[in-house]
């Protein structure tokens, strides 16, 4: 059984490859592969670069909400200092 079949499903709805994915993510087609199958953790900047990629959140690509909406993108104050 998948451990992430998000992944998967929005991979296959965009009629991308792995090999295309992984491509988008500067990585293998195995070590992709590795993620959709719960093989290898998923670290946070993948996480961040998939939910981007697909304009959804990190919180729907692993299972824990059904809303595919991403959030809205928090607001800095200016006298924050970026990170």
């Amino acid at each position: 059984m998948e451990v992430y079949p998000r992944l998967r499903a929005l991979r296959e709805d965009n009629d991308l490859t792995q090999a295309q994915l992984a491509a988008v993510l500067s990585m293998s087609q195995t070590g992709y592969s590795k993620y959709e199958t719960g093989e290898n953790d998923i670290p946070t900047r993948i996480l961040v670069k998939l939910a981007e990629y697909y304009h959804t959140s990190v919180d729907y690509l692993l299972g824990v909400t059904d809303r595919r909406e991403p959030y809205p993108t928090a607001r800095r104050n200016r006298n924050e200092r970026s990170v």
